[in-house]
């Protein structure tokens, strides 16, 4: 019954704060609702019984890419001094949020202890003795591989690509030496100076 409880919970949570965040006026809230969404997808891949994607979801795309998302809108100039106003205002609904994730985690848990759904076994069905991590690997480097390999080649292209859109000459930039940065010794790019006090200094 907590199974069942806790997929339809997160579910709902996932559609709701994927809305939300491609709603939102702001784009810091837009980026927290879209935090919010990939916990909820989290524990999605924990009653499901897969809790190394679980885990994959909170340290890789909460802890490196929805911090480089909010890296992006520091970027645009927004007025924080407005936003920091009305934090008085929204501090109860931040700490209703707080409670409600907590809450989740402990639901979530709860349905992983009690056996998960079982929606593993019918996707990829593996033997029930051998750990989530290893059952994975095995299914990714053996009936995946060619898809996997796939996935990073077309990785690799974007990225070749991205390098070659910026990496274009630029009037008035004066390009970089490489060769010139890499000959060069200490000592012709640092000078010590005994500067006297009270004197400027000679550039």
């Amino acid at each position: 019954m907590i199974q069942l409880l806790a997929f339809y919970l997160f579910a709902v949570l996932v559609i709701l704060s994927g809305l939300l965040t491609i709603t939102a006026r702001n784009p810091v809230h837009s980026v927290l609702w879209l935090i919010l969404a990939f916990f909820n997808a989290a524990g999605l891949m924990l009653i499901a019984g897969a809790e190394f994607i679980a885990m994959l979801l909170v340290i890789v795309y909460v802890g490196a890419v929805a911090v480089l998302f909010l890296f992006v809108v520091m970027m645009l100039n927004i007025d924080f001094a407005e936003m920091r106003a009305g934090f008085a205002r929204y501090a109860l609904f931040g700490l209703a949020i707080a409670v409600a994730l907590v809450a989740e985690m402990i639901i979530a848990v709860g349905a992983w202890k009690a056996g998960g759904i079982e929606l593993a076994q019918r996707i990829a069905p593996t033997p029930a003795d051998m750990p989530n991590i290893q059952a994975f690997g095995g299914l990714l480097y053996t009936r995946y591989l060619y898809l996997f390999e796939a996935a990073g080649l077309i990785l690799l292209v974007a990225l070749i690509g991205a390098i070659v859109l910026t990496h274009r000459a630029r009037g008035g930039v004066r390009p970089q030496n490489i060769s010139e940065q890499v000959k060069r010794r200490p000592q012709d790019a640092t000078r010590n100076v005994n500067q006297p006090v009270g004197q400027g200094v000679e550039l």
